[in-house]
């Protein structure tokens, strides 16, 4: 997974004018998520994307494919299983229960779609869509397609990823 093809070579350099020698790799097929670092994988983590697919179009649901960055991380500091909404701490933590929500749990990393036309712009921005990477209330579907469009992680991985990675690394999602 860590070499890129000539596209995604291309692809990465025309839309981040670099191609970082740290990155986020987000397989939909496998449901995992590897940090790369000097084109060697540094972690691999199981993760859930939408349970609709992979799509970038407003209100389908479906997970964005393309090239990403990260443009906020959000809750440093809090603790693990704090309840998030609108981007906020409620100041509620979750009670372990499992429910049908899937609520935004300990820490946020928002997606920005850098690709024109791919998952930035009208009707398919990634960031108007509120992707997120993040904690969730129902790790039993971690590793299967369950989410709404984010990329869903356990809260211990996404304690860890959210130290690994800075603002503005870029995410492929594929």
């Amino acid at each position: 997974m860590p070499t890129l093809d000539t596209d995604m070579r291309q692809r990465l350099l025309a839309v981040a004018g670099t191609v970082a020698d740290t990155y986020l790799q987000v397989d939909i097929t496998a449901q995992t998520l590897a940090l790369v670092e000097q084109a060697d994988i540094a972690k691999t983590y199981p993760v859930s994307t939408s349970k609709f697919g992979a799509g970038n179009q407003e209100g389908s649901f479906k997970t964005p494919l393309g090239i990403h960055r990260i443009t906020e991380k959000i809750g440093a500091g809090l603790p693990p299983g704090r309840i998030l909404k609108s981007r906020k701490d409620t100041g509620q933590d979750w009670d372990k229960t499992v429910s049908e929500q899937n609520l935004i749990l300990s820490r946020i990393l928002r997606l920005e779609g850098l690709e024109p036309g791919v998952n930035s712009g009208p009707r398919i921005d990634s960031h108007q869509r509120y992707i997120y990477i993040h904690g969730t209330n129902q790790e039993h579907l971690i590793g299967t397609p369950a989410s709404h469009g984010c990329v869903v992680m356990k809260n211990a991985d996404i304690l860890d990823l959210f130290d690994r990675v800075t603002e503005g690394a870029i995410v492929i999602i594929s």
